[in-house]
């Protein structure tokens, strides 16, 4: 019987190299999958995926599985050690579409993308003002002032951007999860 996420990660706390060392294998592909689809440089996405589990192992003690499964968890802390590098390298140009892939259930991702419920899809069909706002603020980490300075739009309408567009972006992932068999 295999050791469940969260056995391994009560092992990571306790310094468990062994428990490490499963943990890492059995997500490494996901991982480095998500970190690829962020950086879009291979290279990068290793480090990236080093560097999440690095973070697991220090962090481990403060997985709450009440809170969620651990490889959402886990790949919440992949998704952010990619952003924190997505900041640093702001002058490589990045698609902002193949980023939001990540930005609902990442762990699901391969799903979507097989059942062509993505986020691109559903992103399409939000008014353009509004996606590009979420993307924004979602996938770059900007702030509703940093929108609203990239945007040329006032700070209120940024922030209205971003909230009505996560709405809309929220009901065509729900309405395209409804029609895919």
């Amino acid at each position: 019987m295999a050791v469940s996420d969260e056995a391994l990660l009560a092992g990571m706390a306790a310094d468990d190299a062994d428990a490490a060392a499963v943990f890492v294998r059995r997500h490494q592909a996901r991982v480095y999958g998500l970190a690829l689809l962020v950086v879009g440089i291979p290279a990068v996405a290793e480090e990236v995926a080093q560097e999440t589990f690095v973070r697991a192992w220090r962090h481990a003690d403060g997985f709450d599985p009440r809170r969620g499964r651990a490889t959402t968890w886990l790949l919440a802390i992949a998704r952010h050690a990619a952003i924190d590098v997505v900041r640093v390298r702001r002058d490589v140009p990045v698609d902002p579409v193949v980023m939001a892939e990540t930005l609902v259930a990442p762990d699901r991702l391969a799903e979507r993308v097989a059942t062509g419920t993505t986020v691109d899809a559903a992103l399409a069909r939000v008014p353009h003002e509004q996606a590009t706002a979420v993307v924004l603020a979602s996938v770059f980490g900007l702030t509703g002032a940093e929108v609203a300075q990239r945007t040329g739009v006032p700070l209120g309408t940024a922030k209205t951007r971003i909230r009505l567009g996560l709405r809309h972006l929220r009901e065509e992932l729900a309405t395209l999860r409804e029609v895919t068999p």
